[in-house]
């Protein structure tokens, strides 16, 4: 079967001894789904009585779409149902003559089933995820844990090979970004998809992408642009987060200083302080672990860099950060589920903040210049997106913080942080320009 450059460094890059974790992302067309079913059918042969995985968000597209191109790559290689192999659509496994299995799996994050223990009884010797920017992180590395079937019989290592288009969430941070900016870890590796990559390509296929009417569509699927998206429903359009960091025009104002502090102990999280002057993100905090002495002395030490009063101070006063208060007495607890102010038609205090913290960014109104942590930002705020607009109560609601970090595959600490600002013209509405 011939490959083209791209399949080929995919494939290549399947074979090494050191590559645990493959991406082979980008624009639509460019025989990605093909690549998975090639490797998956290749070790099967090369290795037999071995067990792999086909996985995808739901069974019902793998069977509609990505097994639809494992028959193309059985077909190209004279494999036939019945002969070579035998799928059964009951138990959805695809067994080999020589005793290998393809394992077809939905992997969507169901409530009945957080920790996707439907997994843990599954032993594989590789795995690989059609469209896996559409599971979870969590899925993806506990779909990691469970690679070790026949490694060591065959002398391998664990393979996991995931293709996807371009998506604003776990995979662009973990993978595209950092092979970017060149902080990928030395296992993982993250392999650019063009459609022109693919000379079998329709022409005809290429020419609809080039005359779809939206551009966000075109940027993504025609040339793989990961930078590009347009959701109708965020609440900021990703040219007006790249703005954030280039509004030089919005100057700092000292008599307005604050300070915002998205607290996190020992954990997952971040702590997160942020040094505004006026609508100006001066400088942010970043704290990998701390405990609550180092909290307090965080804030403390910041406030007085920047000549910050304990008035202008904002908290996340939920969960760890609620001994804050007894420390740093004046500061303002930001209560995030606690009804919004001003009688305004929000469903709590975070959401009406977000609202309030994106109708000034989308008009110019902030700038962080601070932008060590840029890409991190963009990431998070293109989380921000309002939901339930049919709702009952008639009241604004946003995306909750579960969803978020399901997406991105973190907390939102950043935005937590940013968003905090107009609490303080909630507070004291005469602040407004």
């Amino acid at each position: 079967m011939n490959l083209t450059i791209k399949q080929t460094q995919v494939f290549d890059l399947l074979q090494d001894s050191v590559t645990t974790e493959i991406i082979y992302g980008g624009a639509a067309g460019g025989g990605k789904s093909i690549i998975i079913c090639l490797w998956l059918v290749n070790n099967c042969i090369t290795y037999p009585e071995t067990r792999w995985l086909l996985g995808r968000s739901k069974l019902e597209a793998l069977k509609k779409s990505t097994l639809n191109s494992f028959f193309d790559v059985c077909k190209i290689l004279q494999l036939v149902n019945g002969e070579h192999y035998n799928y059964n659509q009951q138990s959805n496994i695809i067994t080999f003559t020589n005793g290998s299995q393809i394992i077809l799996k939905d992997l969507f994050s169901y409530p009945s089933d957080p920790n996707f223990d439907s997994l843990g009884s599954i032993e594989l010797t590789g795995a690989a995820v059609d469209e896996c920017n559409q599971i979870t992180d969590k899925c993806w590395n506990i779909l990691k844990t469970r690679i070790r079937y026949k490694l060591d019989e065959y002398g391998l290592i664990p393979k996991l090979l995931g293709s996807c288009n371009p998506s604003k969430n776990w995979v662009y941070s973990e993978f595209y970004k950092k092979s970017n900016d060149g902080t990928l870890e030395p296992h993982k590796r993250f392999i650019q998809a063009l459609v022109t990559d693919n000379p079998y390509i329709s022409q005809h296929y290429i020419k609809s992408l080039q005359q779809n009417p939206d551009e966000a569509t075109r940027q993504r699927l025609l040339f793989g642009n990961w930078q590009y998206d347009n959701d109708p429903s965020a609440l900021l359009s990703y040219d007006q987060i790249i703005d954030l960091f280039s509004n030089k025009h919005v100057n700092p104002d000292p008599t307005k200083k604050a300070l915002t502090c998205d607290i996190a102990t020992d954990g997952a999280d971040k702590f997160i302080i942020c040094a505004w002057e006026g609508y100006v993100v001066q400088q942010f905090n970043v704290i990998a672990k701390s405990n609550g002495k180092e909290v307090i002395d965080a804030i403390e030490s910041m406030a007085n860099q920047f000549g910050i009063q304990k008035s202008r101070i904002v908290y996340d006063a939920d969960g760890v950060g609620n001994f804050v208060g007894g420390f740093l007495q004046g500061a303002k607890a930001f209560k995030n589920g606690s009804r919004a102010l001003n009688d305004e038609n929000y469903k709590n205090l975070k959401t009406q903040c977000i609202y309030k913290f994106c109708e000034r960014a989308s008009s110019g109104g902030y700038y962080i210049k601070d932008q060590r942590y840029k890409q991190d930002i963009i990431v998070e705020l293109e989380q921000l997106k309002r939901c339930n607009q049919d709702n009952d109560t008639g009241k604004l609601e946003v995306v909750s913080k579960d969803v978020i970090k399901s997406i991105i595959g973190h907390s939102p600490d950043f935005s937590d942080s940013l968003i905090m600002r107009e609490y303080l013209e909630l507070k004291q509405p005469f602040f407004f320009v």
